[in-house]
């Protein structure tokens, strides 16, 4: 499975944990068509899940008239995905990340949601 594909069906896996009362291996198989999952894609949701109050934290800290809580549930699910990345997977550049996350917001949010996005994550870097 190609990178992007991974992240696309990570972010849908997320999406699923942050809205409704759903095991993290459950989400993960509501997603994928293979039986074996993807090694990057397991890796992204355990991850996110595993550190996600530290990831929250780090969100929360470089938002600007915003509060962590008002945000849009994709542009949330996005930059969790995406702070993870960044902070927590060597072998992707920061900048990859961000841009990865601003096509993910792009389909799966509001019209602005990649521009607030790739606002929010460039202060990260």
């Amino acid at each position: 499975m190609k990178r992007r594909t991974a992240r696309e069906k990570a972010f849908q896996a997320l999406f699923q944990i942050n809205n409704s009362d759903i095991d993290t291996d459950e989400a993960i198989q509501h997603v994928v068509e293979e039986p074996v999952v993807d090694a990057f894609l397991h890796d992204l949701v355990h991850g996110v899940m595993n550190h996600r109050s530290e990831i929250d934290d780090r969100i929360s800290s470089n938002l600007e008239n915003w509060s962590f809580n008002r945000l849009p549930k994709v542009e949330k699910t996005v930059l969790r995905m995406a702070a993870y990345e960044m902070k927590y997977k060597e072998d992707v550049p920061a900048q990859v990340a961000i841009n990865e996350a601003v096509e993910l917001a792009k389909i799966f949010g509001e019209e602005d949601s990649g521009k607030f996005v790739n606002g929010v994550l460039s202060k990260m870097v």
